[in-house]
């Protein structure tokens, strides 16, 4: 007998007081095949209607049964054998780390992502974004170089020349470190500290912006696998080029007005109350600032990608960036310290060794009133070329894969990017299909 629950002979019935199903039911007699019980005589007659039927097949015809009586009772599963048994047809879904499909041969999975450029067509993570910044930089080495190398340089010369010839002849910071200045030469020499300040911070803007202009249309086809010149680059860059200064300085008017509102009503009120209210309202107007400039972070690239207006690519954008902002917020802060670090780390060096073929050497500039000489502004100049050859490339290409990364996000650009790649049978969509989120 088979002892398994749910297995029974034809006909069988639970013994007294024993419940259906239980493993090892007393045989009945005079089964074929059976064995007697020991408490029971072999002559005992069986009783017709409860077990057997007084007509009976001939002997030797009886066979096990080939499923249970009670269909509401399922025989048990058959013992399992090596490996993962029997395989699921192809296109079932299941992914795994065997086979051309996931778990063994026929187990499918989604398929990897189209990648004819620098990343594949698909939500980025962190790393993929930086990592698509530097592709760009090592695939497209001769046009990214050269566009960023003119620019540095073009800024640079401007800078050192603006530097030893005009601003430090008309700045004089003798009065910051003199306890005996009064405090309209004090604030003299903190105005032309600003302006001298300010000067190069403009110029830098300028290179900045061109390059950040230029370098977009270099990465935008990058995402594509498609090369471009920087002749081409600029011919892409010009219509927009106008446009794009005027969004920059939009932007800091509006941070500036914003830094303004939250100060100034602490700087009329004066005395302790006032000193109180200053403080509260820069903290606040810091956070203003940011908020502002992360919310519009992805509004340059828009700008010069989607051909539109200033208003048109700050609309666009809020839109990317809303829902995502700590994302796009912290990538970028990724992105410009990792930038700016490896700046310094390449600048730092030759400014110290500028400062020391100075004729001071570097003593001399514990001096407030040190005037800077040609060697250390050429010196240091070259530290700075050096350095913008990294930071133009990884901030203009983050801020773009960023953009694209929210676009493929919201709006399933990656199938639009893919066609213009030329990739076949890739992202083919029933009408309908709702957008990525």
């Amino acid at each position: 007998m088979n002892d398994t629950p749910g297995w029974a002979s034809p006909g069988s019935a639970p013994s007294d007081g024993q419940e259906p199903g239980t493993s090892t039911p007393p045989e009945p007699a005079g089964r074929p095949g059976g064995t007697q019980p020991a408490d029971r005589p072999a002559t005992d007659p069986p009783r017709p209607g409860t077990q057997w039927s007084p007509q009976q097949p001939p002997p030797g015809q009886w066979s096990e049964p080939t499923g249970p009586q009670n269909p509401s009772r399922t025989p048990p599963p058959p013992l399992p054998g090596p490996g993962w048994g029997t395989r699921p047809p192809t296109g079932a879904g299941y992914g795994g780390p065997t086979g051309p499909g996931g778990w063994g041969g026929g187990w499918g999975g989604p398929p990897p992502a189209a990648k004819p450029g620098v990343i594949p067509l698909r939500p980025l993570g962190v790393g993929e974004i930086l990592d698509g910044a530097v592709s760009t930089m090592r695939t497209y080495w001769r046009t990214v170089l050269g566009i960023s190398l003119t620019v540095a340089l073009v800024v640079e010369v401007a800078v050192v020349l603006l530097q030893g010839l005009v601003l430090d002849e008309s700045t004089s910071t003798a009065a910051l470190g003199d306890a005996s200045a009064t405090v309209d030469e004090q604030l003299d020499a903190m105005g032309a500290v600003l302006l001298n300040s300010g000067v190069i911070f403009l110029v830098s803007l300028v290179g900045t912006i061109t390059a950040t202009a230029l370098l977009t249309a270099v990465t935008s086809r990058a995402v594509l696998g498609k090369p471009v010149t920087s002749g081409e680059a600029w011919r892409d860059a010009r219509p927009q080029l106008l446009r794009l200064f005027g969004l920059i300085l939009l932007l800091l008017l509006a941070v500036t007005a914003v830094a303004v509102v939250c100060v100034l009503p602490g700087a009329l009120l004066g005395g302790a109350a006032g000193d109180a209210l200053t403080a509260l309202g820069s903290i606040a107007s810091v956070v203003a600032a940011v908020s502002l400039l992360v919310r519009f972070s992805l509004a340059s690239p828009a700008l010069m990608l989607e051909k539109q207006g200033i208003k048109k690519a700050l609309t666009r954008s809020a839109k990317l960036v809303r829902g995502s902002w700590w994302r796009v917020f912290g990538i970028q802060v990724l992105s410009l310290l990792i930038a700016n670090i490896v700046a310094m780390i390449i600048a730092v060096p030759f400014a110290l060794f500028g400062a020391a073929l100075s004729p001071g050497g570097l003593s001399s500039f514990t001096d407030a009133d040190t005037e800077l000489g040609w060697t250390y502004l050429i010196v240091s100049g070259v530290g700075s070329v050096i350095g913008s050859l990294i930071t133009f490339p990884i901030t203009a290409g983050v801020a773009v894969l960023l953009y694209v990364d929210q676009r493929i996000r919201r709006e399933a650009l990656d199938l639009d990017l893919a066609r213009a790649a030329g990739v076949q049978g890739y992202g083919t969509t029933t009408p309908g299909t709702p957008a990525r989120s």
